[in-house]
């Protein structure tokens, strides 16, 4: 089949379009889950309160914007492998698709989390949340680096640079959260 010039251009402006969506949507919704859980030390009446306003939050943004988000990243993809199969011959894209399975895992798992959260049976902690949040920041990393640089993926210094860049900020995340907290503990004992 013969494209037209301009479908490689339509799917690739729209798979950045998506992939854009999904990502703000992964991102939010994961803390959406920290906030959920972390408002069950809440008196009753305000804990459920909370339970409801964020299990319709948790469902609008999940339905609303990050599975759409994700169905437009999905089948521009395929759009623009259709456009561009000699592409699935190289290691890179392999390396990509790997990737993008795992986040379409990560994806699912969220669903599988909401229900816990809605259910009031979700066993994870607000600290695994947040460190759970991290990943996909961590994968949004390596399929950009995967598409800039192709098969002259860098394995030198400032990859190396960019790893620890990505993990000092999880951690320092984490850090302030335990910080906070804290803080938030000292103020109520001493009141």
């Amino acid at each position: 089949m013969t494209w037209p010039p301009e479908a490689y251009l339509w799917f690739k402006t729209l798979h950045i379009v998506g992939v854009v969506v999904w990502f703000a949507g992964l991102f939010y919704l994961v803390r959406l889950f920290i906030y959920h859980r972390e408002a069950e030390v809440l008196e009753p009446p305000l804990q459920q309160a909370f339970h409801q306003q964020y299990s319709l939050m948790e469902r609008r943004l999940a339905n609303i914007i990050t599975t759409p988000g994700m169905v437009v990243a999905v089948v521009c993809a395929v759009g623009l492998l259709l456009v561009n199969p000699a592409w699935l011959q190289q290691g890179w894209m392999h390396a990509k698709l790997g990737f993008v399975v795992a986040l379409l895992a990560y994806h699912a798992f969220c669903y599988r989390l909401m229900g816990q959260l809605q259910r009031q049976d979700c066993q994870w902690s607000g600290r695994q949340l947040r460190a759970l949040n991290e990943l996909p920041t961590l994968l949004l990393v390596v399929v950009v680096m995967l598409v800039v640089f192709k098969n002259q993926f860098p394995t030198g210094a400032a990859t190396w640079f960019l790893v620890a860049l990505v993990v000092a900020m999880a951690a320092s995340i984490q850090f302030y959260a335990r910080w906070r907290r804290l803080r938030a503990e000292q103020l109520a004992g001493g009141a």
